[in-house]
């Protein structure tokens, strides 16, 4: 009992011995330089002149910006569309790049879980049960003289390396820094497929009006021919008017083609975004008068656009894990610290003998290795890590002065695409009136079928550019709402 009570005591002792030494290692300090969020110039404003308010035509949304008013998370509801809401909805749970980001950023975390490990001792267990036979005469009083005998060896193996120099707290902060830069990441992907989505159901609504139009055109070609020969047999045309007119109705049906085409293709487009094959046939058809242009724009404010922006939040992790392995590189100069318990056990020729007194062993060991020589090896290394923490410093300035210039883009074209909208649609009443009197002269013989060609393609190239303009508003506005972050941070409220 009393050999017992010695055994627990020492092992007692020997744990608390680990347990006090480990924690004196572990307050060593982290070498390296400290991260420190980079102090970049943020702009007062989102553009050098004020924004004025540019009324749009009658019968079209008139937009106002909202300044400081947050995104909502779900932004495209702003345009009010059912059948685009579901498009999205369904398309988040199906969409492969996105199951890949989340898939990447689990890889992340998991890597930082394992890495934490680092902070805690190793410790295995082992078990050896072995059944033996010497030669006779080589046997001796450690088998027991015996030349067959049994031997069973249980034993414990701790080790620990402590983070005296902040190797380990440099490659954790590392590894968490890019854990954060697969987050924003995953939220960039996010935003990218919502906003190719939206633009992609604005250019099939855009394709089918430019569709209806070139089918209207390719109608009024047919009735114009058919004029047209009535008035060549009553001899007022010759075979020139018949021929001019024929060519017409014949550049209107082939202009109808390439935009079928287009739309074949965006459909395509979209269900390959929403995770479908092409031969899917579930998905809506969006038209332009389904799709409603948001007339208040929430415009955050210049100063949180750092802070929302995923490619700038992912750029700003990248620089954190560029600044950890410089530290990383400089505590791998210093002497690798390593303590343990090589082995704890107890051997036995029987299994019920274990641990009882005189069959334990135990072996103490610790290793300081310091590199001497290594031909500038580790030295060049942390050169590397500088050079690549002021590589990633320049990348994380460039992408801010890019996210201002997207910004700052799509208001310059939302504030002009009213102008351009108004110009398309004078241009369009104006051609529909030329071609309105041009068709009545031509009716009363005044007009030959020569003169009314060009007019009926100005009233085309008028008609789709108005198609065009009405599009590049909705398609401004989703660019707009992209460049200032979607408002994901709004999805955890």
């Amino acid at each position: 009992m009393k050999d017992t009570l010695m055994t627990y005591n020492s092992r007692r002792g020997l744990a608390f011995a680990i347990a006090h030494v480990c924690l004196y290692l572990l307050s060593g300090c982290a070498l390296g330089p400290d991260y420190v969020r980079p102090d970049t110039a943020i702009p007062a404003h989102h553009t050098e002149q004020p924004l004025a308010i540019t009324r749009a035509p009658d019968g079209d949304v008139t937009q106002t910006f909202a300044d400081g008013q947050d995104i909502p998370a779900q932004w495209w509801e702003l345009f009010h569309s059912d059948a685009l809401n579901e498009l999205i909805q369904a398309s988040l749970k199906s969409n492969p790049d996105l199951q890949a980001a989340q898939a990447a950023l689990r890889v992340a975390q998991e890597n930082v879980a394992a890495q934490q490990g680092g902070y805690y001792p190793t410790v295995g267990a082992e078990y050896d049960a072995t059944r033996q036979r010497v030669a006779q005469a080589l046997s001796t009083s450690a088998s027991s003289n015996a030349y067959l005998y049994n031997l069973h060896t249980a034993q414990l193996n701790i080790s620990y390396a402590p983070d005296i120099f902040g190797l380990n707290r440099r490659q954790l902060e590392s590894l968490q820094a890019q854990a954060d830069m697969q987050q924003y990441l995953l939220h960039a992907t996010y935003l990218t497929l919502t906003s190719n989505l939206v633009n992609a159901a604005i250019n099939e609504a855009a394709l089918r009006a430019q569709l209806q139009a070139l089918q209207k055109i390719v109608d009024s070609q047919k009735k114009i021919l058919l004029s047209v020969n009535r008035q060549f047999q009553l001899g007022q045309l010759g075979p020139l008017d018949v021929a001019a007119q024929e060519s017409a109705l014949a550049n209107a049906v082939a202009a109808v083609a390439p935009t079928e085409k287009q739309l074949a293709l965006q459909r395509d487009k979209i269900k390959a975004l929403s995770g479908k094959f092409p031969d899917d046939a579930g998905l809506p058809q969006f038209e332009l008068a389904s799709l409603k242009l948001p007339g208040e724009i929430p415009l955050t404010l210049p100063s949180t656009l750092v802070d929302h922006r995923p490619d700038i939040l992912a750029a700003e992790a990248q620089l954190h894990a560029a600044s950890a392995n410089i530290g990383v590189a400089v505590a791998n100069r210093f002497p690798d610290i390593t303590l343990g318990v090589n082995s704890y056990g107890s051997a036995a020729y029987k299994l019920g003998d274990l641990f009882k007194s005189g069959t334990s062993f135990w072996n103490l060991a610790g290793s300081v290795t310091q590199p001497i020589f290594d031909g500038g090896v580790l030295k060049h290394r942390q050169d590397a890590a500088q050079a690549a923490y002021e590589q990633a410093q320049a990348q994380y300035r460039s992408t801010v002065i890019s996210a201002f210039q997207n910004v700052a883009d799509s208001l310059q074209a939302i504030q002009l695409d009213a102008v351009t909208l108004q110009a398309t649609k004078n241009a369009e009443i104006a051609a529909r009136k030329t071609l309105d009197i041009a068709n009545r002269q031509l009716a009363l013989g005044d007009l030959s079928p020569v003169a009314l060609l060009s007019i009926e393609q100005n009233y085309q190239q008028a008609e789709l550019a108005h198609i065009v303009a009405q599009a590049a508003r909705y398609s401004d506005t989703v660019a707009l709402f992209q460049s200032l972050g979607g408002g994901w941070w709004n999805a955890r409220k």
